[in-house]
């Protein structure tokens, strides 16, 4: 067998890629159980008000940045240009860790990596993976936010602050939850002494350096940027769809979260209770990915920290669901 090299390793990805896509088309020309996935029919449909000058968030249960929206505007010519857009971030997003995997070659962020062994994890991991090439041609958005997410890290472990930033705030405005990664970044950015409790004001006061102030900005200045631009333009519906709906978000159904039971007695009529658990449940969720998983590991993996700080971000996030639907009779019959 030939050595895998980076150029057939790309070949590869696109022609899975290609492949899924090519069947997916046959799938939902010929079969009631569609390949597309039905959150891809909310995206189009809110590219289509755009094109019609409504907000994306005349359709129903659009939930996202209009930025997305915005950037599907060409399925109203090709329907299939967002499943081409989430391919090929995913084939990007799977560069993006092939050059993590190297700059780690060497020292400070970890164990060694070969080229070759490089190669073989971005294989492995993410770029020869069919359940990531099945999700991108599907239609899931999230091949946009891994590249968001990867460059990110890519940029810290090469020392570019304002860039790592700026991803971060453009990650957290494209869905809030890389927000969790803040503290990790922060941590890893530079060599504190030990926290301890006798010494806990002096370490504050030194946590605060150039580095992350500048970070900070960048990534705030992003954000609210990003925020502010929306804001004016939608007003309010982007405040309560994009960010507000998913804190008081209450999904029951094919919901594999471990507070599913929890949240089906409380969505019932007589099920009501004075604590609003939709509101509190993702505090033990933020606590262990956001605050106890990077105090322990940031300074000492960053990478590492972050796939463990993911993981346990989905393992107890309150809505984990997965879909299969009917065939789309209309925009409005899902």
């Amino acid at each position: 067998m030939p050595p895998l090299t980076l150029p057939r390793l790309l070949v590869l990805a696109v022609l899975l890629r290609a492949a899924l896509f090519s069947y997916g088309l046959y799938q939902d020309a010929h079969s009631t159980l569609k390949y597309t996935d039905i959150d891809y029919y909310v995206f189009t449909d809110a590219a289509r008000a755009l094109s019609q000058r409504a907000s994306p968030y005349t359709r129903e249960t659009y939930r996202y940045t209009p930025l997305l929206a915005w950037i599907l505007y060409p399925t109203n010519w090709w329907s299939g240009f967002g499943k081409l857009v989430f391919s090929l971030s995913d084939i990007v997003a799977g560069w993006g860790i092939y050059r993590v995997l190297l700059r780690r070659r060497g020292g400070g962020g970890g164990a060694g990596m070969t080229e070759s062994r490089a190669l073989w994890y971005a294989a492995a991991c993410w770029l020869l993976n069919p359940m990531v090439a099945t999700i991108s041609t599907r239609g899931s958005s999230e091949g946009l936010l891994g590249v968001m997410v990867v460059g990110m890290l890519w940029a810290a472990v090469a020392e570019n602050t304002v860039l790592a930033g700026a991803l971060l705030g453009l990650a957290t405005h494209f869905k809030i939850y890389p927000v969790i990664y803040t503290p990790a970044m922060l941590l890893a950015m530079e060599r504190d002494a030990p926290f301890t409790l006798s010494a806990s004001a002096r370490w504050i006061r030194g946590f605060v350096t150039v580095r992350r102030a500048v970070f900070s900005l960048s990534a705030l200045a992003t954000f609210l940027g990003l925020n502010a631009i929306m804001y004016a333009v939608y007003g309010d519906e982007f405040v309560e769809h994009t960010f507000l709906h998913h804190v008081v978000r209450l999904d029951h159904r094919h919901n594999f979260s471990p507070y599913n039971v929890l949240l089906y007695l409380v969505s019932s009529p007589d099920g009501g209770s004075n604590v609003p658990f939709a509101k509190v449940a993702f505090l033990p969720q933020m606590l262990l990915a956001a605050v106890f998983i990077p105090l322990v590991a940031a300074k000492k993996d960053l990478e590492g920290t972050m796939f463990a700080q993911t993981f346990a971000f989905v393992a107890f996030n309150k809505v984990c669901t997965s879909q299969v639907h009917p065939p789309r009779l209309s925009s409005d019959s899902h």
